[in-house]
């Protein structure tokens, strides 16, 4: 049976206060993170894997994330919630939700950090981000409910899979994620967010070419010019340094900024 696909949307009030965070165009802002945006990955993907998309709206998208925060927020509170949406290949769509800690500053402000420009580093704590050691193959741009090569890459380094608690809140050398690269040693992303690297003057992602996940935050700052499409093979193993700076992001932390350690 195949996967179904996978969204991962925050929702917070917080985002209310954001013009850009609209459903429509004219819109007010939402409190859902990019929602449109998953929305038209969701229709995407489901057209690419030839699913019946058309039982899929953006109305019923977001009924079922209205649904699930009234559910779990006990009469619609306004608690943030991590809401995790599932397409079948049958187009039945389902949703639980978590609560996440609430955002303290626009999701989108690590991604105007210039590490050759500004002194004083913002937004700490800067994450830890490893290296994988060895690669990973088989990924593609949709997004699916089959995590187990990222999972795999978290194990390799010594980290849990993604919404298990570590075993030592400060277990020594455990790195906040860890990035993956392909058969080509052409890095693609992290366990759960796309990447950039600054070069040039400016934040670089690897293409989709390479087997990263088309996120829909990674679409907006793309949009936005905040981050700029690399060459297919400019990103390989040799070329990634330690204490190289490295943004991270998804659409539920929105972005955050790393430092690359390399470990033996």
């Amino acid at each position: 049976m195949p996967h179904s696909l996978l969204a991962t949307i925050r929702f917070d009030p917080f985002l209310e206060t954001f013009t850009w965070n609209n459903d429509l165009a004219d819109g007010p802002p939402s409190p859902y993170f990019l929602l449109s945006y998953q929305f038209h990955r969701l229709v995407s993907a489901s057209v690419a894997a030839q699913w019946p998309s058309a039982h899929l709206t953006f109305d019923k998208l977001k009924n079922v994330c209205d649904n699930i925060v009234c559910n779990v927020n006990g009469g619609c509170m306004r608690q943030p919630l991590k809401i995790r949406v599932i397409l079948s290949p049958s187009g039945d769509l389902t949703a639980s939700a978590v609560p996440i800690p609430p955002l303290r500053y626009d999701p989108t402000l690590p991604s105007l950090f210039s590490p050759d420009v500004i002194s004083q580093v913002p937004l700490e704590p800067i994450w830890t981000i490893h290296i994988d050691t060895q690669p990973t193959s088989g990924t593609t741009s949709m997004k699916t409910t089959d995590r187990q090569p990222y999972d795999d890459a978290r194990a390799r380094a010594g980290m849990p899979p993604v919404g298990v608690p570590p075993h030592g809140v400060d277990a020594p050398g455990c790195p906040d994620d860890v990035i993956l690269y392909n058969t080509s040693g052409a890095m693609t992303e992290t366990s759960i967010c796309n990447i950039a690297f600054y070069r040039r003057g400016k934040w670089v992602t690897p293409p989709l070419s390479v087997g990263c996940i088309s996120g829909v935050l990674r679409q907006w700052l793309l949009e936005n010019d905040r981050i700029y499409e690399a060459e297919e093979n400019e990103f390989l193993l040799n070329t990634i340094s330690d204490n190289d700076w490295v943004l991270v992001f998804n659409g539920v932390i929105g972005c955050r900024l790393g430092r690359v350690r390399i470990h033996d």
